[in-house]
Protein backbone atom coordinates (compact mmCIF):
# COMPACT_ATOMS: atom_id res chain seq x y z
CA UNK A 1 0.00 0.00 0.00
CA UNK A 2 1.75 2.93 -1.50
CA UNK A 3 -0.73 5.65 0.76
CA UNK A 4 -3.52 5.58 3.03
CA UNK A 5 -5.93 7.24 0.23
CA UNK A 6 -8.59 4.21 -0.77
CA UNK A 7 -9.42 6.80 -3.60
CA UNK A 8 -7.75 8.41 -6.51
CA UNK A 9 -9.94 11.48 -5.84
CA UNK A 10 -12.22 13.00 -3.21
CA UNK A 11 -15.03 11.56 -3.39
CA UNK A 12 -18.51 13.15 -3.77
CA UNK A 13 -20.77 10.45 -5.00
CA UNK A 14 -22.67 8.41 -1.89
CA UNK A 15 -20.65 5.93 0.01
CA UNK A 16 -23.11 3.38 -1.08
CA UNK A 17 -22.85 -0.48 -2.33
CA UNK A 18 -22.62 1.18 -5.90
CA UNK A 19 -19.70 2.94 -5.18
CA UNK A 20 -17.98 0.21 -2.70
CA UNK A 21 -18.60 -2.27 -5.43
CA UNK A 22 -17.15 -0.23 -8.43
CA UNK A 23 -13.91 -0.17 -5.68
CA UNK A 24 -13.63 -3.65 -5.90
CA UNK A 25 -14.21 -4.06 -9.69
CA UNK A 26 -11.68 -1.76 -10.59
CA UNK A 27 -9.15 -2.85 -7.69
CA UNK A 28 -8.97 0.71 -6.35
CA UNK A 29 -8.38 -0.74 -3.08
CA UNK A 30 -5.66 1.20 -1.81
CA UNK A 31 -6.90 0.95 2.29
CA UNK A 32 -6.15 -2.86 1.63
CA UNK A 33 -2.91 -4.04 3.09
CA UNK A 34 -2.95 -7.33 1.40
CA UNK A 35 -2.45 -9.48 5.17
CA UNK A 36 -4.03 -8.87 8.61
CA UNK A 37 -2.63 -5.45 10.61
CA UNK A 38 -0.33 -6.50 13.24
CA UNK A 39 -1.85 -5.00 16.47
CA UNK A 40 -5.26 -6.85 15.57
CA UNK A 41 -3.04 -10.14 15.15
CA UNK A 42 -1.40 -9.45 17.82
CA UNK A 43 -4.64 -8.76 19.67
CA UNK A 44 -6.36 -12.19 18.48
CA UNK A 45 -3.08 -13.85 19.30
CA UNK A 46 -3.81 -13.55 23.25
CA UNK A 47 -8.07 -14.54 23.28
CA UNK A 48 -7.81 -17.37 24.55
CA UNK A 49 -11.87 -18.76 24.34
CA UNK A 50 -12.03 -19.82 20.24
CA UNK A 51 -16.40 -20.06 20.64
CA UNK A 52 -16.69 -16.47 20.92
CA UNK A 53 -18.99 -14.99 18.58
CA UNK A 54 -17.21 -12.81 16.21
CA UNK A 55 -18.53 -10.16 14.12
CA UNK A 56 -15.86 -8.16 11.35
CA UNK A 57 -18.46 -5.43 9.70
CA UNK A 58 -17.15 -3.77 6.44
CA UNK A 59 -14.74 -6.71 6.41
CA UNK A 60 -13.21 -6.63 2.73
CA UNK A 61 -10.97 -9.33 1.61
CA UNK A 62 -11.43 -10.63 5.17
CA UNK A 63 -7.72 -11.44 6.10
CA UNK A 64 -8.41 -10.99 10.20
CA UNK A 65 -10.81 -13.91 9.02
CA UNK A 66 -8.29 -15.55 7.44
CA UNK A 67 -5.95 -15.23 10.68
CA UNK A 68 -8.87 -16.43 13.32
CA UNK A 69 -9.58 -19.39 11.23
CA UNK A 70 -5.98 -20.24 11.45
CA UNK A 71 -5.98 -20.03 15.39
CA UNK A 72 -9.22 -22.24 15.34
CA UNK A 73 -11.98 -19.84 16.32
CA UNK A 74 -15.40 -21.54 14.78
CA UNK A 75 -18.23 -18.52 15.08
CA UNK A 76 -17.36 -15.69 12.59
CA UNK A 77 -19.54 -13.71 10.73
CA UNK A 78 -18.24 -10.81 8.30
CA UNK A 79 -20.69 -8.90 6.59
CA UNK A 80 -19.57 -6.21 3.35
CA UNK A 81 -22.33 -4.04 1.33
CA UNK A 82 -20.03 -4.95 -1.95
CA UNK A 83 -21.90 -7.88 -3.79
CA UNK A 84 -18.23 -8.19 -6.08
CA UNK A 85 -16.75 -8.52 -2.91
CA UNK A 86 -18.79 -11.11 -1.12
CA UNK A 87 -18.66 -13.07 -4.24
CA UNK A 88 -15.47 -13.34 -4.00
CA UNK A 89 -15.53 -14.42 -0.33
CA UNK A 90 -18.05 -16.92 -0.38
CA UNK A 91 -15.65 -19.12 -2.96
CA UNK A 92 -12.53 -18.08 -1.00
CA UNK A 93 -14.34 -19.34 2.27
CA UNK A 94 -16.18 -22.35 0.78
CA UNK A 95 -14.83 -25.02 2.44
CA UNK A 96 -15.59 -23.84 6.17
CA UNK A 97 -18.49 -23.95 8.17
CA UNK A 98 -16.80 -21.82 10.58
CA UNK A 99 -17.10 -18.25 9.04
CA UNK A 100 -20.50 -16.80 7.94
CA UNK A 101 -20.56 -14.61 4.93
CA UNK A 102 -23.30 -11.61 4.71
CA UNK A 103 -23.62 -8.85 1.78
CA UNK A 104 -25.85 -6.26 3.43
CA UNK A 105 -25.89 -2.92 4.97
CA UNK A 106 -23.94 -3.42 8.34
CA UNK A 107 -26.67 -1.11 10.04
CA UNK A 108 -29.59 -3.36 9.77
CA UNK A 109 -28.03 -6.44 10.31
CA UNK A 110 -29.39 -8.70 13.73
CA UNK A 111 -27.13 -10.68 16.06
CA UNK A 112 -25.39 -10.98 19.08
CA UNK A 113 -21.80 -11.12 19.51
CA UNK A 114 -18.98 -11.43 21.95
CA UNK A 115 -16.31 -9.43 19.77
CA UNK A 116 -16.51 -7.47 16.82
CA UNK A 117 -13.40 -6.18 15.21
CA UNK A 118 -12.46 -2.77 13.60
CA UNK A 119 -9.97 -2.54 10.88
CA UNK A 120 -10.71 0.27 8.36
CA UNK A 121 -14.72 0.14 8.74
CA UNK A 122 -15.46 3.09 10.87
CA UNK A 123 -13.03 5.51 8.79
CA UNK A 124 -15.05 4.74 5.27
CA UNK A 125 -18.12 5.54 6.84
CA UNK A 126 -18.65 9.24 6.61
CA UNK A 127 -19.27 11.43 9.43
CA UNK A 128 -22.60 12.36 10.10
CA UNK A 129 -22.89 8.15 10.57
CA UNK A 130 -20.70 8.02 13.68
CA UNK A 131 -23.47 8.27 16.17
CA UNK A 132 -25.24 6.08 14.81
CA UNK A 133 -22.31 3.40 14.58
CA UNK A 134 -22.28 4.26 18.12
CA UNK A 135 -25.73 2.37 18.73
CA UNK A 136 -24.98 -0.11 16.48
CA UNK A 137 -21.98 -1.41 18.03
CA UNK A 138 -23.72 -1.34 21.41
CA UNK A 139 -26.84 -3.43 19.95
CA UNK A 140 -25.10 -5.83 18.52
CA UNK A 141 -22.39 -6.47 21.51
CA UNK A 142 -23.39 -8.90 24.40
CA UNK A 143 -23.18 -8.08 28.14
CA UNK A 144 -19.57 -7.16 28.17
CA UNK A 145 -18.92 -7.52 24.54
CA UNK A 146 -16.10 -5.84 22.93
CA UNK A 147 -15.17 -3.55 20.05
CA UNK A 148 -11.78 -3.93 19.26
CA UNK A 149 -9.44 -2.37 16.44
CA UNK A 150 -7.89 0.53 14.97
CA UNK A 151 -9.30 4.63 14.73
CA UNK A 152 -7.19 7.05 12.94
CA UNK A 153 -5.86 9.82 14.91
CA UNK A 154 -5.14 12.50 12.12
CA UNK A 155 -7.48 14.25 8.99
CA UNK A 156 -7.38 13.28 5.35
CA UNK A 157 -7.70 16.10 2.43
CA UNK A 158 -8.98 13.44 0.57
CA UNK A 159 -11.47 11.24 1.60
CA UNK A 160 -13.10 8.20 2.28
CA UNK A 161 -10.89 7.77 4.77
CA UNK A 162 -12.12 9.91 6.85
CA UNK A 163 -10.24 10.69 10.09
CA UNK A 164 -10.89 11.68 13.59
CA UNK A 165 -8.99 12.37 17.03
CA UNK A 166 -9.03 11.48 20.24
CA UNK A 167 -11.10 13.63 21.55
CA UNK A 168 -13.62 13.06 18.91
CA UNK A 169 -13.82 9.67 20.36
CA UNK A 170 -13.94 10.14 23.40
CA UNK A 171 -17.10 11.99 23.47
CA UNK A 172 -18.69 9.82 20.77
CA UNK A 173 -18.24 6.20 22.47
CA UNK A 174 -17.58 7.23 26.73
CA UNK A 175 -20.79 7.10 27.86
CA UNK A 176 -22.05 3.81 26.21
CA UNK A 177 -18.59 1.48 26.44
CA UNK A 178 -16.05 1.66 29.00
CA UNK A 179 -12.31 2.29 27.92
CA UNK A 180 -10.15 -0.98 28.25
CA UNK A 181 -7.22 0.36 26.04
CA UNK A 182 -7.11 3.87 24.30
CA UNK A 183 -3.43 4.30 22.80
CA UNK A 184 -1.17 5.35 20.24
CA UNK A 185 -0.59 2.28 18.23
CA UNK A 186 3.32 1.26 18.34
CA UNK A 187 3.01 -1.87 15.98
CA UNK A 188 1.44 -0.05 12.38
CA UNK A 189 2.00 -1.04 9.49
CA UNK A 190 4.59 1.92 8.35
CA UNK A 191 2.24 4.39 6.21
CA UNK A 192 0.01 4.00 9.20
CA UNK A 193 2.88 4.70 11.42
CA UNK A 194 2.06 7.52 14.50
CA UNK A 195 -1.61 7.98 12.70
CA UNK A 196 -3.35 4.87 14.46
CA UNK A 197 -5.09 4.09 17.94
CA UNK A 198 -5.33 0.80 18.98
CA UNK A 199 -8.68 0.48 21.15
CA UNK A 200 -10.78 -1.78 23.00
CA UNK A 201 -13.70 -0.70 24.72
CA UNK A 202 -16.43 -3.04 26.23
CA UNK A 203 -20.30 -2.21 26.60
CA UNK A 204 -22.09 -0.74 29.34
CA UNK A 205 -24.54 -3.01 29.33
CA UNK A 206 -26.13 -1.07 32.34
CA UNK A 207 -26.56 1.89 29.76
CA UNK A 208 -29.53 1.92 27.22
CA UNK A 209 -28.63 4.01 23.34
CA UNK A 210 -31.49 4.08 22.07
CA UNK A 211 -31.30 5.96 17.99
CA UNK A 212 -33.88 7.57 16.44
CA UNK A 213 -34.21 9.51 12.95
CA UNK A 214 -34.96 13.26 12.95
CA UNK A 215 -35.94 16.14 10.37
CA UNK A 216 -36.82 20.24 10.67
CA UNK A 217 -34.11 20.77 12.72
CA UNK A 218 -32.23 23.90 10.71
CA UNK A 219 -29.25 25.16 12.94
CA UNK A 220 -26.70 24.94 15.97
CA UNK A 221 -29.03 27.07 17.87
CA UNK A 222 -32.24 24.25 17.74
CA UNK A 223 -29.80 21.54 18.15
CA UNK A 224 -28.47 22.89 21.24
CA UNK A 225 -31.82 23.41 22.50
CA UNK A 226 -33.09 20.03 21.45
CA UNK A 227 -29.90 18.79 23.49
CA UNK A 228 -30.83 20.87 26.49
CA UNK A 229 -34.13 19.65 26.34
CA UNK A 230 -33.50 16.06 25.92
CA UNK A 231 -30.72 15.84 28.80
CA UNK A 232 -33.16 17.51 31.42
CA UNK A 233 -35.52 14.53 30.56
CA UNK A 234 -34.82 11.86 33.84
CA UNK A 235 -32.48 8.85 33.42
CA UNK A 236 -30.81 10.66 30.40
CA UNK A 237 -27.22 10.44 30.61
CA UNK A 238 -25.99 11.97 27.34
CA UNK A 239 -27.88 12.38 24.20
CA UNK A 240 -25.72 13.17 20.45
CA UNK A 241 -27.00 14.47 17.20
CA UNK A 242 -25.20 14.18 14.28
CA UNK A 243 -23.59 16.78 12.09
CA UNK A 244 -26.23 16.48 9.59
CA UNK A 245 -29.01 17.13 12.22
CA UNK A 246 -30.81 13.64 10.86
CA UNK A 247 -29.45 10.99 13.45
CA UNK A 248 -29.95 11.49 17.61
CA UNK A 249 -28.87 9.04 19.70
CA UNK A 250 -29.74 9.14 23.54
CA UNK A 251 -27.83 7.03 26.16
CA UNK A 252 -29.78 6.78 29.53
CA UNK A 253 -30.35 4.30 32.53
CA UNK A 254 -33.81 4.05 31.82
CA UNK A 255 -35.78 3.52 28.49
CA UNK A 256 -36.92 6.59 27.03
CA UNK A 257 -39.99 6.83 25.26
CA UNK A 258 -40.70 7.80 22.05
CA UNK A 259 -43.72 9.60 23.37
CA UNK A 260 -41.52 11.20 26.22
CA UNK A 261 -38.95 12.66 23.52
CA UNK A 262 -42.14 13.89 20.90
CA UNK A 263 -43.39 16.10 23.84
CA UNK A 264 -40.07 17.51 24.07
CA UNK A 265 -40.17 18.54 20.54
CA UNK A 266 -43.44 19.40 20.69
CA UNK A 267 -42.41 23.38 20.90
CA UNK A 268 -41.67 23.27 17.16
CA UNK A 269 -44.34 22.24 14.65
CA UNK A 270 -41.57 21.43 12.17
CA UNK A 271 -39.51 18.75 14.15
CA UNK A 272 -39.87 15.18 13.83
CA UNK A 273 -38.88 11.90 15.05
CA UNK A 274 -38.73 8.22 15.01
CA UNK A 275 -37.38 5.71 16.47
CA UNK A 276 -34.95 3.47 14.50
CA UNK A 277 -34.86 -0.02 15.64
Amino acid sequence: MEDLNCCVKSCEKPLDATYWDSQYQSKTIGWDLGTISKPIKEYIDQLEDIAIAILIPGCGNSYEAEYLLEKGFTNITVIDIAPTLVEKLKEKFKNTAAIQIIQGDFFEHKGSYDLILEQTFFCALPPQMRQKYVWKMHQLLTENGKIAGLLFNRSFEVSPPFGGSTTEYEQLFKTAFHFKIFENCSNSVSPRAQSELFFVFEKKSEVIVQCYTLSGITCSNCTKTVLQKIGAIPGVINAQINSTSTDLIVMSTNEISLEQLKEVLVYEPDFSIALVD
